[in-house]
């Protein structure tokens, strides 16, 4: 008998639901930390990606928005609503998402804030759940020049946008 055929099914489809938010965080969080194997987890091996002009493979995706992202001296990602729904070994899952930017321009720096929903198709395979088609759709945004930051800021510990941050110790 299977693990998932064992449970309750309304056990099951909340642990399914919760793997699958983690999905959702697991891709923002390698974003702004501009891990290429978390992204690359987050998908199927076959899956789809289309973001922008960019339609292709999720996997090598993976490599073109670490590179992308990096023109950005800092980006958070910021996971709101996720709506998740289940068919058995499938689900599609429809999250906003805020995205903010620190841009610098020619010496100037701006706050660049987009909101997006990503629409995923995810499936279920061998027992572990994957994208295997996300579809990046952009709802607004806007760029506002700095005129300020905080002057305690460089007083505090400075996130990195790769593995040598602290999130990555245990």
């Amino acid at each position: 008998m299977s693990r998932t055929a064992s449970r309750d099914p309304a056990l099951q489809e909340l642990l399914d639901k919760q793997a699958i938010h983690e999905i959702l965080l697991r891709y923002c969080r390698g974003v702004d930390r501009r891990d290429e194997e978390i992204l690359r987890s987050v998908y199927h091996a076959d899956a789809i990606h289309e973001h922008g002009e960019h339609a292709m493979n999720a996997r090598e995706f993976a490599r073109v928005i670490i590179d992308s992202i990096g023109r950005f001296a800092a980006t958070s990602h910021f996971l709101t609503n996720a709506l998740i729904e289940l068919r058995g070994d499938l689900a599609h899952a429809e999250s906003y998402v805020l995205a903010c930017h620190r841009t610098e321009r020619s010496g100037e720096k701006s706050d660049l804030t987009l909101a997006l929903r990503y629409v995923d198709r995810l499936e279920r395979r061998e027992g572990v759940w994957g994208i295997v088609h996300r579809v990046a759709l952009h709802d607004w945004s806007r760029e506002n020049p700095l005129e300020s930051e905080w002057p305690d800021a460089r007083s505090m510990l400075q996130g990195l946008r790769s593995r040598d941050d602290r999130s990555y110790r245990r």
